[in-house]
């Protein structure tokens, strides 16, 4: 029995191509078939008068990427409207035809042959979903740490770039806020992936004395000592979130697990692709807080997608992130902010870059690995930003904001560390602490003032990237790496 009152014969072959379970979470079967029929008989309807309509069937049924491009007009926006829901053309027919679990663009790279893939941004975009693929995590190569490098009694501290108020830098201005598609390979200096390089943001770069992130071999000095390999691992929950009032801590951590979720204005409990921050309470939350969370909205889109992470601003009002592998890409100064505005996207952590200056640290030795932990901490204020150009100098300023910890790196330093030697009269033997929940004894423990967290949950505060404002001790805990007792125990009081 049709679903809908009438449906033509090459839409029920089509949809007999279909991809099982390609739905939406939280979408019953019935409705999602419903949209799937309409959304087969809205493209049948646009090829039948270009005349692609066979050619379309062909790709279907061969499977072929040696197939045409089958081509339909590219909206203003970039989106096709299927009934009530909106998303790229190529990613619904992708999805239909081919990966069910399909979440985003950032998931496909075009095929050479095509001609009118979505990147290229001409005025008919490629549907036929075999001129795509779904890209692939790289496999990160081992780091080779060299064995017989002493661990220190006492761990250096971090760079804190809070002594300084941090640099604010732009989207380009003329940019299509719809059109994210985002290059593999942007130019120096190129933020927003959807506009022009401006020559104020090429001047903003600043000469940070950053390495240069391609792998370099191991040093001649290091190639007669014995080298122990140490692998990524990827964690179950890829990363950690916490929600900020100004410097208050609100709510549990949230440990994102889906590749593709939301941190939002709204309320929904039990999802696991979205963070909602209107459940969460705070007695003291006071009326500039409750005004800005009212404009979060839907708020940010956090992809985890081949090894790189990427932040959709999906609110009306721009998002604000300090993200110091982001920076160091681009040759800024690591505190510097970077706005995005509603409809942009960026890249705000790519795990091959962290590998290669990773590679290159163990050679310099334990600190300059334990310095790479302020590059698996993103923070990211919504509606209201941060820095030289606003009145509120430091995120706590902010009324709301979140910290990312980006628990996969993390665990690969903490591994990497585990593999210096500890000194003689060190200790040997300690107790793992954990990570926000994950199992890594690297541990950030921030008290920000006297502040109390509110809810349940890990208490972690603002980490190791250099907030100043109310920040009491910070103790930066690596159980192995401490050599006095008394010390540790004053740590952990």
């Amino acid at each position: 029995m049709s679903i809908l009152p009438f449906t033509p014969p090459i839409v029920k072959r089509l949809l007999g191509w279909k991809k099982g379970g390609g739905g939406e979470q939280g979408v019953p079967g019935g409705q999602e078939d419903k949209w799937s029929e309409k959304a087969v008989k809205s493209l049948v309807k646009k090829l039948k008068k270009s005349g692609q309509l066979e050619e379309l069937e062909r790709a279907i049924t061969s499977q072929s990427p040696s197939t045409k491009c089958i081509t339909i007009p590219r909206s203003l926006d970039g989106r096709l409207q299927v009934s009530h829901r909106k998303g790229l053309p190529h990613v619904i027919y992708c999805r239909l035809w081919r990966w069910p679990d399909l979440h985003s663009h950032h998931e496909l790279r075009a095929v050479e042959l095509c001609e009118y893939a979505f990147n290229m941004k001409k005025d008919e975009v490629c549907v036929n979903p075999y001129h795509y693929q779904r890209v692939e995590t790289p496999v990160l190569p081992p780091v080779l740490v060299p064995r017989h490098t002493e661990i220190p009694a006492e761990f250096p501290p971090l760079d804190d770039y809070s002594h300084s108020i941090p640099e604010n830098t732009n989207f380009p201005a003329g940019i299509e806020p719809q059109s994210n598609y985002i290059p593999e390979t942007p130019p120096p200096g190129y933020l927003s992936e959807d506009g022009e390089t401006s020559d104020h943001q090429m001047n903003h770069s600043m000469d940070t004395g950053s390495p240069n992130v391609s792998p370099n071999p191991v040093s001649p000095a290091h190639n007669n000592l014995d080298l122990q390999p140490v692998t990524y691992c990827e964690p179950a929950f890829w990363c950690s979130i916490s929600y900020y009032e100004l410097n208050v801590r609100v709510g549990e951590t949230f440990h994102a697990s889906q590749p593709s979720m939301t941190v939002d204005g709204f309320t929904d409990p039990s999802n696991s692709e979205r963070f909602c921050l209107g459940l969460l309470s705070n007695v003291n939350r006071n009326a500039a807080v409750e005004l800005t969370r009212r404009h979060i909205g839907r708020g940010v889109r956090l992809y985890y997608i081949g090894g790189e992470v990427f932040a959709e601003c999906l609110s009306d009002s721009a998002i604000f992130v300090q993200s110091p592998n982001c920076n160091q890409r681009y040759g800024w100064h690591p505190a510097t902010v970077c706005k995005i505005p509603p409809g942009c996207n960026l890249k705000i952590f790519n795990n091959q870059e962290f590998a290669a200056l990773l590679s290159q640290s163990v050679n310099q030795g334990f600190e300059a690995v334990y310095q790479l932990t302020r590059m698996c901490t993103i923070r990211m204020s919504f509606v209201k930003g941060w820095g030289a150009e606003y009145r509120r100098q430091t995120v706590t300023s902010t009324p709301c904001w979140i910290e990312l910890h980006l628990n996969g790196p993390l665990q690969w330093l903490d591994k990497v560390c585990r593999h210096y030697p500890v000194e003689s009269d060190g200790i040997t033997e300690a107790e793992d602490l954990l990570c926000d929940g994950t199992k890594t004894s690297l541990h950030f423990e921030d008290s920000i003032g006297t502040q109390n967290t509110l809810g349940s949950g890990n208490t972690m505060g603002a980490s190791a990237t250099g907030v100043k404002e109310n920040i009491g001790s910070k103790a930066c805990i690596y159980t192995q790496a401490i050599s006095n007792k008394h010390a540790l125990e004053a740590v952990l009081q």
